[in-house]
């Protein structure tokens, strides 16, 4: 016989979102059931940007090894344990997992089903052997890799984010498809710790980005002996003695490039087919979920958040749908969820990193804006560290009003912060400049670029006249 449980609230999906909205809720005392059918913790923590930045870590220390010699200390060449490397993935995996396990769930008082969830009305979602009757649900079941429809392809064994982590041996030649954020953090982790590295995407790398502050990551990849094929689209792909082979044509001519391992990360797709929601009267597509302003779906008891409406697919995006869900469902608020702008990080090295509007986007929108930047190497904190290559580049309306921050180069990450800030608090950038920021720090890159808005007042005439007569006056 099923059980039948009656909560205030059900969450499917124990990403990041999901586990937001589900311990915020419960920490409020809503009663909560949450339904997850795979690992606690989502693509996140499990196969996105947890393993993913602890393997950077250790990539960007064999490469420290290496360029050790630039600072007058010569080392050996790094000697990569990558089994070691590998223990390191998973234990830092290991060592967040209990912030989004079961037991902490239940702790809060949040029941956890283990099940795959299916709407069967607009009421009711089963899963396993339990019906779940809630005044409101959420979806929260983020995405999986998509497969792009190459010959060959399904005759080779191939990667994704979700298995790349699993290998514990040197990959000795990965061949990548897809340049944006996930294949360029790959690729370049994987060149640092001694892999061969080779990337196609069939049109620009990072093509959303700012082209300047792409073309310095870019660049940086290059020199790293990362092969890197923009523009070109892939053929065919098939089994070789390497591994495998993959058929392309460049410029005009067929090439073939043979490697041990192939990762796909041409983009991923909302975890929806399995849901049913058809059943429950919620619109969807291909592409998502389909949401209003408060995460609202076409049935108004249902929420959909995180990558599960499509769109920019961010942990912190996630978290914030989350946000959004918790105001409107426990306090009858209506929070806009456009209302605030979202930054992203590529944590290769350099870091690229943005919030708002990029250049050539401000000009789409606005007639009139203003462009400052201030390079890496004017900073003495990036000399002593030999972090030099990068900029920043603030967008502005005339008044100061700031519209985009784009920042390429050592910990752009970080520098970040400030400027999302200052956007969310409408500080103009001339206001920045009365800071009083430690030196030497990184951070001294924000306060010059704010001071290159008062620049040109340095060489007007009144200004130099009412100092010259505050001089007179003594």
């Amino acid at each position: 016989m099923e059980e039948v449980l009656k909560p205030d609230l059900c969450v499917i999906g124990a990403g990041s979102g999901g586990l937001s909205v589900a311990a915020a809720a419960a920490q409020f005392g809503v009663p909560v059931v949450l339904i997850e059918k795979g690992l606690m913790g989502g693509d996140c923590l499990n196969y996105g940007c947890v393993p993913s930045k602890a393997l950077l870590a250790a990539g960007k220390r064999a490469d420290a090894v290496r360029t050790a010699s630039n600072f007058g200390i010569d080392v050996l060449e790094a000697q990569i344990d990558h089994r070691g490397v590998h223990q390191h993935v998973h234990g830092v995996i290991a060592a967040i997992a209990p912030n989004d396990s079961v037991e902490r769930m239940t702790g809060l008082g949040v029941r956890v089903i283990q099940a795959q969830a299916n709407f069967l009305d607009k009421f009711t979602v089963e899963a396993g052997r339990v019906l779940v009757k809630a005044r409101r649900f959420v979806i929260a079941t983020g995405s999986s890799p998509t497969v792009p429809a190459i010959p060959g392809l399904d005759e080779v064994s191939y990667l994704t984010n979700e298995t790349i982590f699993d290998i514990g041996e040197r990959i000795q030649h990965l061949i990548i498809l897809g340049g944006g954020p996930i294949g360029l953090e790959l690729g370049q982790a994987h060149r640092m710790l001694g892999s061969h590295v080779t990337i196609f995407d069939t049109a620009d790398f990072i093509a959303k980005e700012d082209p300047e502050a792409a073309k310095v990551l870019i660049k940086r990849l290059e020199e790293t002996e990362v092969e890197m094929y923009p523009n070109t689209r892939v053929e065919r792909v098939e089994p070789s003695v390497q591994g495998l082979a993959v058929h392309f044509n460049k410029d005009g001519e067929s090439v073939i490039i043979k490697g041990s391992h192939l990762l796909v990360a041409t983009g991923r797709k909302p975890n929806l087919k399995q849901l049913t929601l058809d059943r429950a009267g919620i619109a969807h597509s291909d592409a998502g979920v389909k949401v209003d302003e408060q995460l609202k779906t076409s049935n108004r008891r249902v929420y959909a958040i995180g990558d599960a409406i499509g769109g920019a697919q961010f942990t912190h995006l996630a978290n914030y749908h989350a946000s959004i869900v918790i105001k409107n469902a426990l306090f009858r608020l209506k929070p806009d969820v456009s209302a605030v702008n979202i930054p992203r990080v590529i944590y290769t090295d350099p870091e690229l990193a943005q919030i708002g509007l990029t250049e050539q986007e401000a000009k789409q929108k606005y007639r009139r804006i203003r462009i400052y930047r201030w390079p890496y190497a004017d900073n003495d904190r990036a000399q002593c560290e030999k972090q030099t290559d990068g900029f920043i580049k603030v967008v502005t309306k005339k008044d100061g009003t700031i519209l985009g921050v784009t920042i390429v180069g050592a910990e752009a990450g970080e520098l970040l912060q400030l400027w999302i800030v200052a956007m969310a608090r409408d500080i103009r950038i001339g206001d920045l400049i009365s800071l009083v920021l430690p030196y030497p720090t990184l951070s001294e890159l924000s306060k010059r670029v704010a001071f290159a808005y008062h620049q040109p007042m340095l060489s007007k005439g009144w200004l130099r006249s009412i100092i010259g007569m505050l001089r007179r006056l003594g």
